[in-house]
């Protein structure tokens, strides 16, 4: 078997699908990329049998076939060849394989593509179409704040919530939730279903923008498909918190300040807060916000004032400085208002610029505030 292609063409196509092969896989075979060549057609496949992502290319054929390569070899080796055409050579009896370029020659050895787990299929309940823009703000907006604790499954992906009238995106870790709805987004049915993480960042590196995303959701798979390219993931089987309790609804005290000013000052303060903790203060008065962090340890303290539109009763509320910077960062809007209700209770970041059909509400917990002066 043999196959013409671009070197460049297919190292871009396997950089896309990639980030699916594990470092240590469960089973050996999963290092490697699955080739098969069908009617000039080479479909590329990796997988960690919870995701699997496939990408096509036109190629230069006669024959079809199949072969399992090693991923991290041959993309090495793409990567330091020039653009160029390149000849793979594929025996199907041994599954040696050999790359000529115009003045070398690769060979390296495959294994039998039999081994390699099928493509899971999508008895699909529910199917929705929506622009890769659509779908890459949603997960911008809202897979930093995803949980990285595998005792909590439920919280280590991102609930979608379908409906006739919009499509809601909600991640949390516990300590923030973002909530992220957009309103020409919907579907005939209402489902929710809860897609991992990996999954989303695999399609963040490798969606183009202006696309259209065709979505189909089965009980136990999603399935994703734009151009050439399909990611299909196992949905988490857990139970999501009602994470609409936890959002304060009685909100007197609002802030609105500009989004880089409170952004940048933070960063700032920050150097001089508690590496553990990340504890800064936010002391509210009218037209004024004090930012201050102090590390009890090596005596290091810092404050800085900002003008600010503040309504309600002046208050101090403490907060984990990295996590607010890290949501203030995944904003994008110029003014945005903190409305809270007391130093123990969760305070709402709300773009107050809002975009059409968009809907975002950031939801940060409160830390305990030391007792310095």
């Amino acid at each position: 078997m043999k196959f013409i292609v671009s070197s460049s063409v297919l190292l871009k196509n396997l950089q896309n699908v990639n980030g699916v092969v594990a470092t240590n896989p469960i089973v050996p075979i999963l290092e490697n990329f699955l080739f098969r060549i069908d009617d000039g057609i080479l479909t590329v496949t990796a997988s960690d049998l919870q995701t699997t992502m496939t990408t096509q290319i036109q190629v230069e054929a006669s024959e079809s076939g199949a072969i399992a390569i090693p991923a991290k070899l041959l993309l090495d080796t793409l990567r330091s060849l020039p653009e160029q055409p390149i000849t793979v050579n594929i025996d199907t009896e041994t599954f040696g394989t050999e790359i000529l370029t115009d003045n070398g020659r690769f060979k390296l050895s495959g294994e039998n593509p039999i081994d390699f787990p099928k493509l899971p299929t999508v008895n699909k309940t529910l199917s929705v179409d929506m622009t890769s823009d659509i779908l890459l703000s949603a997960i911008n907006n809202t897979v930093f704040a995803t949980s990285t604790d595998d005792l909590r499954p439920a919280m280590t992906g991102v609930l979608l919530q379908l409906s006739a009238d919009n499509a809601t995106f909600v991640a949390t870790d516990g300590h923030r939730l973002i909530r992220y709805r957009r309103t020409d987004l919907n579907a005939v049915s209402s489902t929710s279903v809860i897609i991992p993480r990996k999954a989303l960042q695999l399609l963040k590196t490798s969606l183009p923008e202006g696309v259209q995303v065709e979505a189909q959701f089965s009980q136990s798979n999603a399935s994703f498909t734009f151009g050439g390219t399909q990611l299909i993931c196992r949905l988490i089987d857990e139970r999501f918190p009602d994470y609409e309790n936890a959002i304060p609804t009685n909100n007197p005290n609002v802030m609105t300040i500009g989004r880089t000013d409170l952004l940048n000052s933070l960063k700032r303060i920050m150097i001089y807060a508690n590496r553990t903790t990340h504890q800064i203060r936010l002391a509210l008065k009218p037209n004024s916000l004090t930012i201050s962090a102090e590390d009890l340890d090596y005596s290091n303290e810092a404050n800085e004032k900002l003008l600010c539109d503040f309504e309600g009763e002046p208050m101090e509320i403490g907060f984990n400085g990295k996590l607010m910077a890290e949501v203030l960062n995944n904003l994008s809007a110029k003014m945005v208002t903190l409305e809270m209700s007391a130093p123990n209770r969760a305070g709402l970041l709300i773009p107050a610029d809002k975009e059409e059909n968009e809907d975002i509400l950031m939801l940060v917990m409160p830390v305990m505030l030391n007792t310095y002066a």
